[in-house]
């Protein structure tokens, strides 16, 4: 499966929405949108297992997720929600290959965040230095479909 850079051109001025599927919060750096407070605690609830999923619940819950992007509770009316063009997605392994499956077959791009590492030296009030790991947002990293055989 084909791995690449997603990158937008400068003069490119359409915005591109991506829309935050993951546990977390975005970053002012990946400008992603989150959900409201209803559908992001029902994507919470989605994303969040406490027993070892079987093959169906995890084809249940990238299903259910993938709607919810799609009725995403963003536009100002029922069934005026605004089309995410990605998704940021990351979380469970198991769940992602079912979830990036589902996004493609509704027409929204799968987008896993990349990161670097930068080690910061923070001196304290004591005089002693805390090494300290601070993960940046360095891009996104899109996954192609898988090729129609």
């Amino acid at each position: 499966m084909p791995i690449h850079w997603v990158r937008r051109r400068a003069c490119d001025s359409t915005p591109m929405m991506i829309l935050n599927l993951t546990q977390h919060q975005g970053t002012p750096e990946q400008g992603v949108t989150e959900l409201p407070p209803q559908e992001r605690a029902a994507l919470l609830g989605l994303l969040t297992f406490d027993e070892p999923p079987s093959a169906q619940e995890i084809g249940n819950a990238a299903m259910a997720i993938a709607e919810l992007a799609v009725h995403n509770g963003l536009g100002p009316f029922d069934g005026e929600d605004p089309i995410a063009h990605a998704a940021m997605i990351g979380g469970a392994p198991f769940l992602m290959s079912a979830l990036e499956r589902e996004l493609q077959a509704r027409g929204i791009k799968p987008l896993y965040a990349f990161s670097r590492r930068e080690s910061v030296e923070q001196v304290q009030p004591d005089g002693s230095v805390r090494k300290v790991a601070v993960f940046r947002h360095a891009g996104w990293v899109e996954v192609e479909p898988d090729p129609v055989p």
